[in-house]
């Protein structure tokens, strides 16, 4: 190896280190769900049916109505539709929802659940970014 290239990976793996030492001693994001937990609200044919908090313990939650049967997992500060009668079972693939503004639509059996923030309004809403 030639000394360029000793400086060249030295200088990769300076690179690589100071992205992600921060990952390993700042923890990640998830830890601020549990000082704020956050609420999923579940909606029925456009009614509320029942709002939930978002715990690391396990709920499962059943829903039927006259449209079929929606079974819904609480677990990990998260929630997931584990099982739908619906022909297309569309509403599986949204998988496990755990940030605020996602949700899980089950359109035929007019099921939304929306996750939102805690009762103390959760993180301010404020702007991203402003294009030109």
């Amino acid at each position: 190896m030639k000394r360029g290239d000793l400086v060249l990976i030295s200088v990769l793996l300076a690179a690589a280190l100071i992205f992600l030492v921060p990952r390993w001693l700042g923890g990640n994001g998830s830890e601020e769900n549990h000082n704020n937990p956050l609420i999923a609200t579940i909606t029925v044919d456009g009614r509320p049916f029942k709002q939930v908090e978002l715990t690391k313990e396990e709920q499962v939650i059943e829903i039927r109505t006259d449209h079929g049967t929606n079974i819904l997992k609480v677990h990990d500060y998260g929630i997931e539709m584990i099982e739908a009668d619906c022909p297309d079972e569309v509403c599986l693939s949204f998988g496990f929802v755990n940030q605020k503004n996602q949700s899980i639509v089950c359109l035929p059996h007019k099921v939304l659940v929306e996750v939102d923030g805690g009762p103390e309004g959760g993180e301010t809403d404020e702007v991203d970014a402003v294009v030109n």
